[in-house]
């Protein structure tokens, strides 16, 4: 799948212009709120009609100001999943489902049971909106967007309206339809976790302006980044694949180019692929190996950058190169006048293990 957009549109003292192209996968628009985030979605949806725009699906225009087209959202062929679920208050999940496959095509053979099973929403067929909790509404809200058999997914903050639980529970269902229906989709977030756990592929929007455009491991890595990432949830991801478990400690094992990470004990299979958040707030540094410390989690690295947080704060960033791993770290001015930090020194990073729980693991994808 090939999305391509060239969008610019001014209202209420507000200019988008936005111009980018996605990738296969899970594209993540991630931006603070008042980005414009959900002013594009709404226009590659066709609710918005932009002042000047491009828009097309492999090679399918869905939008060209120029040439006079501007298909109809019905036509487009995209699923939305709002942040609320919009589920009809007065039919069955059974029936708020089948609605969705009114707007498929006719030759399309849809699987209800396959994305009923996907959703693991089965017990849920006979219930009314009304009895299920916000998690359960949103999955309904997925199935049914899927059933209309979308070229394209769009999901506007889905879990913006979720409390942590409810999103810890809904997000291994997005990480299922990630991987297995390989259907492309367009994830509006402002929550790093979420990004990092579900994107292939980010979008940095800030002032209605597209400021960086790549891999989820490439911009968590960018400390120029920091002041639009945010920099209270800033850490690197890590590829990992899971080689063992410590039945007797209760703990996994996760293999990454960085080294060995221990981390709570998981129930996943052997081989399974998952990336790793490790925020820069939960690592420290130190000169040697380090000996007689509760950390089970020592990578040795390199400095390979050095940035004050902002001018005259207290805390410097730290990006290190971990045999070709990006591990951050933040630590004060003072700890780095000590440890003499500076680019090709090197380190060893510690991270507990009991800082990276569930909401810093997630299954890798594609």
């Amino acid at each position: 799948m090939s999305l391509e957009i060239d969008i610019a549109h001014d209202y209420g003292g507000f200019a988008l212009q936005a111009q980018f192209a996605c990738a296969p996968g899970l594209t993540a628009l991630f931006g603070r709120s008042g980005a414009g985030k959900t002013t594009l979605v709404n226009a590659i949806a066709g609710l918005l009609t932009p002042q000047r725009a491009r828009i097309s699906i492999n090679g399918r225009v869905l939008a060209d100001t120029g040439n006079g087209i501007n298909v109809p959202p019905h036509q487009r062929r995209i699923g939305y999943v709002f942040q609320d679920a919009r589920l009809f208050p007065h039919l069955t999940v059974r029936n708020n489902l089948l609605y969705g496959r009114f707007f498929a095509r006719r030759d399309d053979d849809i699987d209800f049971g396959h994305i009923v099973d996907l959703l693991g929403i089965a017990q849920l067929l006979q219930r009314r909106p009304a009895t299920l909790s916000g998690g359960e509404k949103q999955r309904v809200a997925i199935g049914r967007a899927l059933l209309s058999r979308p070229e394209l997914l769009l999901m506007d903050e889905p879990l913006a309206s979720l409390d942590g639980a409810r999103k810890d529970e809904i997000l291994p269902y997005l990480e299922r339809l990630r991987d297995e229906l390989r259907l492309p989709i367009v994830y509006v977030s402002h929550a790093i976790p979420e990004v990092t756990r579900l994107a292939d592929t980010v979008v940095l929007l800030s002032d209605g302006r597209v400021q960086a455009v790549g891999s989820v491991e490439d911009l968590t890595a960018r400390l120029d980044l920091f002041p639009l990432t945010g920099r209270y949830e800033a850490g690197a991801v890590l590829n990992a694949t899971l080689v063992r478990h410590d039945e007797a400690w209760g703990l996994s094992v996760l293999q990454t180019r960085a080294g060995d990470v221990m981390v709570p004990r998981l129930e996943r299979a052997l081989g399974t692929a998952l990336r790793i958040r490790i925020r820069a707030r939960d690592v420290t540094l130190a000169l040697t190996p380090p000996t007689g410390t509760s950390a089970l989690n020592i990578l040795p690295g390199t400095v390979a950058e050095l940035q004050p947080s902002s001018e005259g704060a207290p805390q410097v960033e730290v990006r290190l190169d971990c045999h070709g791993d990006t591990v951050l770290a933040r630590v004060t001015r003072l700890s780095a006048d000590r440890l003499d930090l500076q680019p090709g020194k090197p380190v060893y990073a510690m991270i507990k293990t009991v800082a990276l729980d569930g909401g810093s693991l997630g299954g890798r994808g594609r």
